[in-house]
């Protein structure tokens, strides 16, 4: 127990010599007496169930730690959120992973490349996400809350009249969606009868997405496409475009403004929705590695604006939407704790333990501020109006 103490102490003093101490716990073992770091009540205390977890705590490697939790070589009880804001007592200097998660680009192509990186997160049991996300849309994004105590599902609710007031569509109309997801705007603009076309490149979402269209009759308005939006054509131009949550899975701005350009009619509207960043390549090696491999990376808001003010759109609206995700994660998380003994029997505690590190993580990003999200709308000029 000394080998680990002492590092651990070290950092500690270091760590809070110049910002409010967090005082945590540290045990060898359940049951064990434990080691509290700094003065009062431990806000959590980390219990050590493996040699490994020990070795892991002791390297005061940020992605060595997350792998312990992961193999339950750790345990966290009490207030995950504050442990996860400490996210920078721990080092993550991986420039290995750093390459190997955006080399594959380059060898592949950036469409292959893309196609697999989704299918890494996306292609999970359906019924897994399900668990924990707002029973009436099923939206892996986030709400728009009226306030803090309110529903997540009718904070989703919100969120989709706001995205076809947006985009200013009506019965008749035809949307394209980027990232179909598990349906929630296809399935609620074609109940109201304007027609989606809905693109993704995961495999269990298209095949969950026709069952949906099925069963719910709307398959005259709602229709399917696995393909990237960079190599998707069209012989129209669509009324209107909406990306909930992809502008992070499509970093390349200039191509994919381009593509809206050429998607949209003269006078519609593209809604989108991201979380953020204020530089680039934050995303943590936990992130990368085990949650969205590959290119995968937070929107740069500035280097957005100023690709969008070298395109053909005009910006009309821009909203901060942090506290509205970091709401959104909280609820999520949440649910997956209240799911816990169904998720680890149905598909095991390693994936119980990989979504609880990334939902309560991400709660954790948002409310301090590491991790931003916005929502804008563009619109493409009519021909009158056109910028040269």
């Amino acid at each position: 127990m000394s080998d680990l103490i002492a590092p651990l102490q070290r950092r500690y003093q270091k760590f809070f010599a110049d910002r409010p101490a967090i005082p945590f716990a540290v045990a060898s073992g359940p049951g064990a007496a434990a080691h509290t770091f700094g003065s009062g009540d431990p806000a959590f205390t980390i219990t050590v169930t493996d040699a490994r977890g020990a070795k892991a705590l002791a390297g005061l490697d940020q992605l060595g730690v997350a792998v312990a939790y992961l193999e339950g070589w750790l345990d966290v009880d009490g207030d995950l959120v504050a442990a996860l804001k400490m996210r920078k007592f721990f080092h993550d200097v991986h420039p290995v992973a750093w390459v190997s998660q955006f080399a594959p680009a380059l060898v592949r192509g950036k469409k292959e490349h893309d196609a697999r990186s989704i299918s890494a997160h996306y292609d999970e049991d359906s019924e897994f996400f399900l668990t924990f996300l707002d029973t009436r849309h099923r939206c892996y994004t986030e709400g728009v809350f009226e306030y803090d105590e309110e529903s997540l599902e009718d904070a989703m609710t919100r969120k989709m009249d706001l995205a076809i007031e947006a985009i200013g569509v009506k019965p008749g109309d035809h949307v394209l969606e980027v990232g179909g997801g598990w349906g929630a705007f296809a399935e609620y603009a074609a109940k109201q009868g304007i027609k989606v076309t809905t693109l993704t490149l995961a495999q269990e979402s298209e095949r969950y997405l026709n069952g949906l269209f099925e069963r719910e009759g709307i398959t005259g308005n709602a229709q399917v496409v696995r393909e990237h939006i960079f190599a998707y054509r069209s012989p129209q131009q669509y009324d209107a475009i909406v990306n909930m949550g992809v502008t992070e899975h499509l970093p390349d701005y200039r191509t994919t403004l381009r593509k809206y350009a050429e998607l949209v009619k003269p006078g519609g509207a593209v809604y989108l929705d991201a979380l953020a960043m204020r530089t680039k390549h934050r995303v943590s090696t936990f992130m990368s590695r085990y949650i969205y491999p590959g290119g995968q990376s937070p929107m740069l808001l500035h280097q957005y604006l100023r690709e969008v003010a070298h395109s053909p759109f005009e910006l009309i609206s821009l909203q901060d939407d942090r506290h509205n995700y970091m709401l959104t994660c909280k609820r999520w998380a949440q649910r997956l704790d209240a799911a816990r003994d169904e998720v680890v029997k149905r598909w095991g505690e390693p994936l119980y333990r990989r979504f609880r590190l990334f939902l309560w993580g991400s709660t954790a990003g948002f409310d301090t501020g590491l991790v931003q999200a916005y929502r804008w709308v563009l619109r493409m000029p009519p021909p009158e109006r056109a910028i040269a």
